[in-house]
Formats: structure tokens, sequence, C-alpha cells
């Protein structure tokens, strides 16, 4: 298989970013660019973001998640703590996030320090889901090796049966955990590949900005 890709070309014309433009702190610009992007659709999913942890082997490993709060504390996402990402984070707490969106020829890289949220915030949360997320959840041994799809659908239903017309519980290996910045890179695109790159970061308790070279 060869398959040859140079051919691909897009010129980045969309939009800019000056240093006159950026608000006092990251979470503020990292609002208005998620908000812009939603109403000029396009993104399915505004909030899916990569998060790229480290294992015990030594390599990074890169996969979506959807982001489901942000605020000035951080970065809210939900899994099972015992998932391969779960145990990553357990080992090095110390991981990248980032979000595409193409629609406004942006990108957004963030590096931060992970915790596990409140139980009860996780709770709250899993009752919000739809039923068959919660069942999925409590199914779901995540990231551990099974026989067979066939297997997992027996359990699923074995589980739905249970639970029929009752409270699903949440499993406990299963939460948020909250991922608090220490580096905001934000990224649009420009004509000519010379993009414009601002990078906030942490200098006595306040953020400071520079100017990358794309």
């Amino acid at each position: 298989m060869n398959r040859d890709l140079t051919a691909y070309r897009k010129s980045y014309e969309k939009s800019f970013l000056e240093e006159s433009d950026l608000p006092e702190t990251p979470i503020l610009l990292f609002s208005q660019w998620f908000k812009e992007v939603e109403e000029k659709g396009g993104v399915e999913e505004t909030n899916a973001m990569t998060i790229t942890t480290t294992g015990s082997d030594g390599f990074p490993k890169a996969r979506i998640v959807l982001l489901k709060h942000f605020d000035d504390k951080g970065f809210v996402f939900y899994t099972n703590y015992n998932s391969e990402k779960g145990k990553a984070i357990a080992y090095n707490n110390k991981v990248c996030i980032s979000f595409f969106w193409p629609n406004l020829e942006r990108q957004v890289i963030v590096k931060g320090v992970v915790e596990k949220i409140d139980k009860q915030a996780s709770l709250k949360y899993f009752r919000s889901r739809p039923r068959g997320s919660q069942i999925g959840a409590l199914t779901s041994n995540q990231s551990e090796i099974i026989e067979s799809r066939t297997e997992l659908e027996k359990k699923l239903k074995s589980l739905e049966d249970e639970y029929h017309n009752k409270e699903i519980p949440m499993p406990e290996s299963w939460g948020g955990y909250r991922i608090q910045p220490i580096e905001f890179e934000f990224w649009q695109g420009r004509p000519n590949r010379l993009h414009d790159r601002i990078r906030f970061f942490i200098k006595n308790e306040d953020w400071e900005t520079v100017r990358l070279s794309p």
C-alpha cells in the first residue's frame, strides 16, 4: 500500500489572533473560541478533545474523550478509573489535551495536571446520563480483554434485566477527572503557513503570554 498525499493543500484564511484581542486569562479566550465554533457550525462535537497520557511503558498514547465542563479550575471529563487512560493518569498525572476545530481553522493545546473530582459530583453527572449510558458503564470493564462482542452483549442484557425499573448504581471505578491547566497554546491558521500561535503560561501566579513562530 502506497499513497502520496503531497497534493493535499489548503490555505488558512478565516481569522487571525492578535495580542490586542487577548483577554486576561486563557480560559476566557477558550470560552470565546468554543462559543464561536459552536455558532459557526460544521463541527459535530465541539467538546471532543484529544487527551495524551504517558503510561508505565514510557509511551505516550492519545485518544478522543468528551469534555463535559470547564471553568477557571480546569477541564472535566469522565471515564473508568481502571481503564488504560486511568492507569496511565495514576502513573503520571501530567497530561496534554488538544482541540481541533477545522470550521474556524483553530487548535487549542493545553498542558495540565489531573486530579479526581469529588465523588458526589461524579454521581450527579452519572445520574444525568441516559439510562443506556449508565448501564454501559456498568457493563464494560474498560480496556480489559474480552472473548467476543457476544460476551459483552450478554452481560448488557443481564444487567438490563437485573436493573429493570431500578436505579442503576454508579460503578466504584467510574468518575470524573479535572485537568488543571498550567499552559495554553492557541493556534489560528493563517495564509502561507504563517499561523498565529499564542502561548499562555503561569509566571508568579499570573498568566503571561508570548507569541511563537509558526
